[in-house]
C-alpha cells in the first residue's frame, strides 16, 4: 500500500462520476466531483438530500466501488482496486454513522474493545486503551451500560471512541448529529475534531445540519451531485458557475 506525506491531501477525487440503475433507468448521482480532504482538518460535506453526499461517502470508504474518475483515499487509488487494497484501506479509517451501528448486546467497555481485536492482542492493554478512549468522551461513570441505557449523544460519544480505537488515519462521518439536539450535536463534533487532531487524522463529516459550520475548517457543498461552493483554508468562499 502507498503511504501518503503529510503535506498530502488524506483524500482527493478528480473527475469522478457514479451512476445507479441500468439502461434507461441508469441515473447518474455525481458529476466530474473533485475536491480534497486534508490532515488535521474537520471538513464538513453539505448539500440538500439526494445531492449524492452519502453515495460519495461510501465510495471514500472502499465500500461501493468507483466506476469513473479517481479516488485516492490516504495514498492508494480506489478505481480499479481489488478487494485486498479496499480491506486494507477501510482497516485505516474509522466510520461513525448515524444510526450508530452498537451492539445492543454488549456494554458500553465492550463495544469499544471489540474493534480493537484485530490491532491489540493483550487483553489487558484492550481494556486500558477502550478505558482511556471512554474517559476522554465522558463516559467513563457509564463503563459497563448498555447502548439503550444511554442517551443519543452519550451512544454517539461511544460510536466516536469506538472508531477512534483502531487510531484511523482517516474518520468518516455520515450526518452523525442528526438525532441529537443543538448542543449536544455541536459536542459531539467539537470532541471528534479534538480528538482527531490530537492524532494527526482527518475527519469527514457528512451532514445538513448548517449548525455546524463554524465547527469546520473546510466546507464543501455539493449540489445535484456536482461542487458548487468551498471555502478555502483561510476562510474564503468559492462558488463555481
Amino acid at each position: 500500500m502507498q503511504n501518503s506525506s503529510p503535506n498530502s491531501p488524506v483524500i482527493r477525487t478528480e473527475n469522478l462520476c457514479h451512476s445507479y440503475g441500468k439502461g434507461e433507468l441508469r441515473t447518474q448521482i455525481l458529476h466530474d466531483l473533485t475536491f480534497d480532504v486534508r490532515r488535521g482538518e474537520i471538513t464538513l460535506l453539505v448539500g440538500p438530500s439526494g445531492s449524492g453526499k452519502s453515495t460519495l461517502l461510501t465510495l471514500i470508504g472502499a465500500l461501493r466501488s468507483v466506476e469513473e474518475g479517481s479516488i485516492q483515499v490516504l495514498g492508494q487509488e480506489l478505481n480499479g482496486a481489488n478487494e485486498t487494497v479496499l480491506m486494507q484501506t477501510r482497516r485505516r479509517i474509522g466510520f461513525i454513522f448515524q444510526s450508530h451501528n452498537l451492539v445492543s448486546s454488549l456494554t458500553v467497555l465492550q463495544n469499544v474493545q471489540i474493534l480493537l481485536q484485530l490491532t491489540e492482542p493483550n487483553p489487558q492493554a484492550r481494556r486500558e486503551k477502550a478505558m482511556a478512549l471512554l474517559e476522554a468522551v465522558g463516559l467513563s461513570h457509564r463503563l459497563h451500560h448498555f447502548p439503550e441505557e444511554l442517551s443519543g449523544g452519550q451512544r454517539q460519544r461511544v460510536a466516536i471512541a469506538r472508531a477512534l480505537a483502531p487510531e484511523p488515519e482517516l474518520v468518516l462521518a455520515d450526518e452523525p448529529t442528526a438525532s441529537l439536539d443543538s448542543r449536544s450535536g455541536q459536542d459531539v463534533v467539537e470532541l471528534l475534531g479534538n480528538l482527531c487532531r490530537d492524532r494527526g487524522s482527518a475527519v469527514l463529516l457528512v451532514t445538513h445540519d448548517l449548525r455546524l459550520l463554524n465547527d469546520a475548517d473546510r466546507i464543501w457543498a455539493i449540489e445535484d451531485g456536482r461542487v458548487k461552493a468551498w471555502t478555502e483554508s483561510n476562510g474564503n468562499i468559492v462558488q463555481t458557475h
